[in-house]
């Protein structure tokens, strides 16, 4: 039996917007050292493949947070632990999401690291559910797909940690109407 329902991204587009996405972040950092902050665990795979595709300027560090706590929508106020990095103040600093649905995540994680004063802070996120605009962080500054408002797995979206290592991503089977 498929895992999916339905497939919403392929691993084949996947893969060629992460290239883009690579391309897009290295013209505006060029030469510059650039600290990449991941959200665990959510978009670690596509960190690998960014990381891989921006070359040896680009370091990671890590960023726990939880916001769906086993539930298919987010349940109230995201968890946020943050782990050990660098001096951030005055460094090029990109947090790497893997999806963007309420938004709340990624403001409490803005703002975190915005208090850091570093020389800029910019946000990529592979997935954006429709209507994102209207949430508190409504310009991301790279992203991968908008997709429709459903609950997706794959690529490293989990479902109670399960699923995160299918290359594509889509509706869970089990999980569907």
């Amino acid at each position: 039996m498929n895992p999916l329902k339905r497939i919403i991204v392929s691993r084949d587009r996947i893969l060629k917007r992460v290239d883009e996405l690579a391309e897009e972040i290295q013209k505006i950092y060029s030469n510059d050292r650039l600290i990449l902050i991941s959200v665990l665990k959510g978009s670690v795979i596509f960190l690998s493949d960014l990381v891989r595709r921006l070359g040896p300027n680009a370091e990671f560090y890590f960023l726990q947070m939880s916001s769906y706590r086993d539930a298919t929508t987010p349940q109230g106020k995201p968890d946020l632990t943050a782990l050990p990095h660098p001096e951030l103040k005055d460094r090029h600093v990109l947090i790497v999401e893997d999806i963007l649905d309420t938004g709340q995540s990624l403001a409490n994680a803005r703002d975190y690291f915005a208090a850091f004063e570093p020389a800029s802070l910019r946000i990529c996120v592979l997935l954006a559910k429709e209507g994102y605009e209207s949430s508190p962080v409504p310009n991301p500054d790279f992203v991968g797909f908008v997709i429709p408002r459903e609950f997706v797995v794959g690529y490293g979206l989990d479902y109670q940690e399960r699923y995160r290592g299918l290359p594509d991503i889509g509706i869970p089977a089990d999980l569907a109407d």
